[in-house]
């Protein structure tokens, strides 16, 4: 009886921590630039020279910030190799109050 009583406890005190999450999320394009309203980010932050570039075929893409839920994030700067032959990066940007993810382009 005791072991009932206990386990039926456990069980509604654990539902009843849980909650229902729900996230909605707009985003509208333009040409195939994706923006959505955002505060605008933070200053860039400053950093040295690119380090060596580890091969033919690499690409600079050079640190920006990202949304990341209510607040911005620092992505530092990396060596990437283009998806394909002629493409180069157009970094992320904010502009008229919204904010634009990087993608690359031919």
């Amino acid at each position: 009886m005791k072991t009932k009583l206990l386990a039926t406890l456990v069980f509604l005190g654990t539902s009843a921590l849980a909650s229902a999450r729900v996230l909605v999320g707009v985003g509208v394009g333009f040409g195939g630039a994706y923006g959505y309203y955002a505060p605008p980010p933070p200053p860039v932050v400053g950093y040295m020279a690119a380090p060596p570039c580890p091969g033919p075929g690499y690409t600079w893409v050079g640190g920006y910030w990202y949304p990341a839920g209510p607040r911005y994030a620092w992505r530092p700067g990396y060596w990437a190799r283009a998806p394909y032959t002629g493409a180069y990066w157009v970094g992320p940007r904010y502009y008229g109050h919204r904010y634009y993810r990087g993608y690359w382009r031919r």
